[in-house]
């Protein structure tokens, strides 16, 4: 495990060495940005730490409100509603929407928190990964009438982006809807940041729902998810896991205002950070190593075995830089290494980066 004695940036203190970060999900770098600190302390100042409350009962601040007008602007969206962290948003949205679909089809690399979000009195059915045509064979072969398809909009792991084009065209075909978990998209994917249906221009459709959070681009912690005013209030009234839970902390709350201003004032910090993972991901590949994914901050190092996937991320990390082996939960099968691209990395880091992978390769190869 490594312990981190400092803020993440694109260096962080470990056991008193300075090493080069590559690791987590901070992909904007707002997570130590000075106006979000600054956001911060001012809330503490004013609010205190904690509002010890559900949002049902005495927990609602005005920064709550403001929190949730920012994200409906930022998301084009009527309304929103946050809670307590992004992993929650499956449960809440499929639990409020179980009137609308029968049987749920979820991809089987999905995150965890999707199949733990499913109703336990609906089937659930995975598809094999990213293939539309199996849904489709699915969805003939079992005669299902309103089905659900989720999935992660980009993958953790692999930094996959999910073809939601060709899932919306489905579901469409079907009288089915779609839920994109964009907790890894929103802030980076679009035009706009606004995740995954923006990057593939899918209308503003009934159809299409999204889970987010706003603890990885965004850089601060709660989850969220906007809509309708229809879809806001089925959640605020219906919601167990909404109405029991404690309010954000206020400042939670005052660091997502700040870091949506931000994302909404500086759309190149998204724009540049895309065009360097894009370079790191072919240099990556250039020099023999299996990875995968395109387009996103998240680029997968691939290795033929868990020890080697191990030993990888240890040679890095003696070498001065942390790109973090993957012993995460998931129900397929990866050895890895996963390098994590933030707007804060400097060229010199990346080639560094680069060139410690070189001597690996020299010396154990690239399998």
């Amino acid at each position: 495990m490594i312990v981190l004695e400092s803020e993440t940036g694109n260096f962080v203190f470990s056991k008193g060495r300075k090493l080069s970060y590559f690791g987590g999900n901070n992909y904007l770098g707002l997570a130590g940005h000075p106006d979000v600190k600054e956001a911060v302390i001012k809330a503490v100042r004013k609010y205190g730490v904690n509002f010890s409350a559900s949002r049902c009962t005495t927990g609602t601040s005005d920064i709550h409100l403001e929190l949730e007008k920012e994200l409906s602007d930022f998301k084009g969206k009527q309304d929103t509603v946050v809670f307590a962290s992004g992993y929650q948003g499956n449960t809440i949205l499929l639990e409020i929407l179980k009137d609308s679909y029968s049987v749920v089809l979820a991809d089987q690399h999905a995150h965890s928190s999707i199949l733990e979000g499913v109703p336990r009195d609906i089937n659930v059915i995975t598809y094999n990964h990213c293939d539309t045509d199996h849904i489709e064979y699915i969805i003939t072969h079992h005669d299902i009438k309103k089905p659900l398809v989720i999935t992660d909009g980009v993958f953790a792991l692999t930094g996959e982006i999910a073809p939601l084009d060709r899932i919306y065209a489905i579901i469409n075909k079907y009288d089915g809807i779609m839920v994109a978990d964009d907790a890894h998209a929103t802030g980076i994917l679009g035009g706009t940041g606004r995740g995954t249906p923006e990057y593939f221009n899918l209308p503003g459709s009934e159809k299409i729902y999204q889970t987010e959070t706003m603890s990885k681009a965004l850089g601060g912690y709660g989850g969220f998810i906007s809509g309708d005013k229809k879809l806001t209030e089925l959640i605020r009234n219906g919601s167990a896991t909404y109405q029991a839970s404690t309010a954000l902390p206020p400042p939670v709350v005052a660091a997502g205002i700040a870091s949506l201003k931000i994302i909404r004032q500086n759309p190149g910090l998204r724009i540049h950070l895309l065009e360097k993972a894009g370079k790191l991901r072919e240099n990556i590949a250039q020099l023999g190593f299996r990875t995968a994914g395109n387009g996103t901050p998240i680029i997968p190092v691939m290795l033929s075995s868990h020890a080697r996937a191990k030993d990888l991320s240890t040679f890095l990390q003696g070498n001065g830089i942390i790109v973090p082996f993957m012993n995460y939960p998931s129900a397929h099968e990866l050895h890895m290494v996963r390098v994590t691209l933030t707007a804060c990395h400097t060229e010199d880091q990346t080639q560094s980066l680069l060139e410690v992978f070189s001597i690996w390769k020299e010396n154990y190869g690239t399998e």
